[in-house]
């Protein structure tokens, strides 16, 4: 059979979390516009199927994050001798696809994808990078093994080019997928004058792993019930991602129902409609991750939080990180513009009492949203999903017709990291 490099190009996609599920899609996407008969097969989710990749497996619905169970281990190894399997079936008389991948895309999560990109090179397939492991945050002795497992590297954050060229891995930045989802203001609007009327609008964003859903919404929950306490017009709305996540919130409340009381009667639940639950909100209670920028997107005010347990957190996590801040607004502004309780290991009350102060502020909020607006400042003039689809072609040799002219490169500073 002919080498990788000797036959037609094909890509696979490897995505480990809901994020990435998006973040992938909107790249997919481009490519199956550019090149309607590319072979792209992805383990992935749906917004990678729906967006023209051919799912070898469903990945995505119980990712986790930080340090994973051993359960958690096995699974992936199970995962990657699949996916070593499914390549060199390529070989056998009865192949899985018409054309074997000649391009790996792994997508964040570079703890699972990482055994995989060696899988790939080992195969003699190029590895683009969709989304920088965050080196920069925490295990930057992982940057040679890093630029042994890379022909790419493209950044979502502004200073990660920087980071990753002065140590000789090949990186630029292109913008962040998220801003390439143009918002309908007008549907948006529309589908929040269901969410009720109230004042203030408080959002509550707990979340995608169910890790962290049990660990963090519990304190969303009761840090609502006491703004609830101060502001009799108060209205809530709980963005969850999926009808399984939000069965499982109501199931946590339920749980918490002798110390909170039932559930609050001026808060709902919603699926799928995080865009308009930030549009409809006057402030975000914010589980941190990917989520803030979305947040940041619609220059809403909020409150970041993310529940560690201390003890790992002091024996481990603490000794491997490198930045000062952890929430990605704070992160590239290199300042704490937005409150952050990261990590959180105490109770609701100071959440509640950094939302109430910001909410009887104006001059606060206007400050944030001024500071968030230099964020997205950032990001200006970037189209992700065309400029990754632009490097892809180059590394997969695809013609290039359709390729998005060079921007300027621009000055994006460095995270603000940890003395030592």
């Amino acid at each position: 059979m002919a080498s990788a490099s000797e036959q037609s190009p094909a890509i696979l996609f490897t995505a480990f979390e809901p994020s990435g599920d998006d973040h992938a899609a909107v790249v997919i996407h481009e490519l199956r516009r550019r090149h309607p008969g590319l072979a792209m097969y992805a383990w992935g989710g749906p917004r990678m199927a729906a967006a023209g990749a051919t799912i070898v497996e469903r990945t995505g619905d119980d990712a986790v994050m930080g340090m994973p169970g051993y359960s958690k281990i096995r699974e992936h190894q199970k995962i990657n001798a699949r996916i070593a399997g499914w390549l060199d079936s390529f070989d056998a008389p009865n192949p899985p696809g018409p054309v074997r991948p000649t391009v790996h895309i792994p997508v964040d999560s570079p703890a699972a994808n990482f055994p995989i990109c060696a899988i790939a090179k080992q195969r003699g397939l190029k590895v683009v990078h969709m989304v920088a492991p965050q080196l920069w945050a925490w295990g930057p002795w992982r940057i040679g093994k890093l630029r042994k497992l890379t022909d790419q590297v493209l950044c979502i954050l502004p200073f990660e080019e920087e980071f990753f060229s002065k140590r000789s891995v090949p990186a630029r930045f292109i913008g962040h997928p998220l801003f390439d989802i143009r918002l309908d203001e007008a549907a948006l609007d529309l589908i929040g004058a269901g969410f009720g009327t109230g004042t203030p609008k408080v959002a509550l964003m707990p979340g995608s792993r169910p890790a962290e859903i049990t660990k963090n919404f519990p304190i969303l929950l009761e840090a609502f019930v006491r703004l609830s306490s101060e502001f009799p017009g108060l209205r809530g709305v709980v963005a969850a991602t999926k009808p399984a996540v939000e069965s499982r919130l109501h199931e946590i409340a339920g749980e918490l129902r002798s110390r909170l009381g039932a559930w609050p009667e001026n808060l709902i639940t919603v699926h799928g409609q995080t865009d308009a639950v930030v549009r409809w909100c006057d402030l975000a209670l914010v589980v941190s991750g990917t989520v803030t920028l979305q947040i940041a997107r619609q220059l809403k005010p909020m409150v970041i939080l993310y529940k560690t347990n201390p003890i790992l957190y002091h024996l481990l996590v603490r000794w491997v990180l490198t930045t000062k801040y952890f929430t990605l607004p704070n992160v590239i502004s290199g300042e704490e513009v937005i409150p952050e309780f990261v990590p959180h290991f105490g109770g609701a009350r100071p959440i509640a009492e950094a939302a109430a102060a910001i909410l009887r502020d104006p001059k606060s909020q206007q400050a944030q949203q001024l500071e968030l607006k230099r964020v997205l400042e950032r990001f200006e003039g970037l189209h992700a999903g065309p400029l990754a689809a632009d490097h892809i072609e180059r590394i997969a040799g695809l013609p290039s017709s359709a390729r998005v002219s060079e921007v300027p490169r621009t000055r994006t500073g460095m995270p603000t990291l940890l003395p030592g």
